[in-house]
């Protein structure tokens, strides 16, 4: 006896089409690794949830745990990977990441090579076990390999000199639809090592975001600031991180403990760009 399943799978994207339609998203950013904080989180409301695998404590198995529960929660896992390889951004596909970041990329090289590791041939290449991966929900989506180069959300980190340098042929690059300004990184390559706030670095922060809007992309960044925040946003950035699970628990529970006397008060800068 065939059966059906009692709910369609869902296809689409609505991270990608928000980007390609220029709406603004507002995302906050998960290092703690735990399914439980992702789920109570993504229940707050926002567009999106980052997924941090390249700073957070996690593994294959708890990436996934996360994307179930931020999915549950009716949120749109982000994940950052740890790197650009091919086996590792296959993996996290195939357990149902649509959306990715991919850290340190320079170069448009870099860029192409990303793209063809998140697509299918011939368009890239892709290892292809769908029956069996969460992604096509085991097989119950029988047009997921039709649809899934498609649906792919490439977000690439442009975080260093080289990076900017190389920005404009990054945002061509076809298969990349939004570059996200890593404001720590790209500090310590301006050479201010621990102070994404220099002058320097937010004048170069702004006028990437200018510079990947103007190449047709969707142009991101992290600020635990709100006002800073907002000022991105005005400058024409689209999906905007405007804190961090970590830093807003330290902050709340230094303050707790400074109510007291127990410690000091939570630093105005704890919740650093990453």
């Amino acid at each position: 006896m065939t059966t059906t399943p009692r709910h369609a799978p869902s296809a689409g994207n609505p991270f990608k089409v928000a980007m390609a339609e220029g709406h603004h998203r507002i995302g906050l950013w998960l290092s703690l690794g735990d399914p439980y904080c992702a789920e109570m989180c993504a229940s707050s409301g926002f567009d999106w949830l980052l997924v941090d695998g390249e700073h957070g404590p996690n593994d294959l198995r708890s990436l996934l745990f996360q994307l179930q529960a931020v999915t549950a929660a009716g949120g749109h896992p982000v994940v950052r990977v740890v790197q650009g390889k091919t086996a590792l951004i296959k993996q996290v596909l195939d357990i149902g990441a649509q959306t990715l970041l991919v850290p340190m990329v320079d170069t448009a090289e870099q860029a192409r090579a990303i793209v063809a590791a998140t697509r299918y041939p011939p368009q890239g290449i892709r290892g292809e076990a769908s029956p069996i991966v969460r992604a096509s929900r085991w097989g119950a989506r029988t047009d997921y390999l039709q649809h899934a180069n498609d649906e792919v959300c490439l977000l690439v980190q442009a975080e260093s000199v080289t990076a900017l340098d190389n920005l404009e042929a990054i945002c061509a690059v076809d298969g990349v639809d939004g570059v996200f300004i890593g404001p720590a990184d790209l500090a310590a390559s301006m050479g201010h090592l621990g102070n994404a706030s220099h002058p320097e670095v937010q004048a170069a922060i702004d006028t990437a975001i200018t510079r990947v809007k103007h190449s047709g992309k969707a142009a991101g960044v992290l600020t635990g600031d709100p006002d800073q925040a907002r000022h991105y946003l005005a400058l024409g950035a689209q999906f905007v991180a405007v804190g961090l699970d970590v830093s807003l628990l330290m902050q709340a529970v230094r303050q707790r403990a400074a109510d007291f006397s127990l410690g000091p008060a939570s630093p105005s800068s704890a919740d650093g760009p990453y």
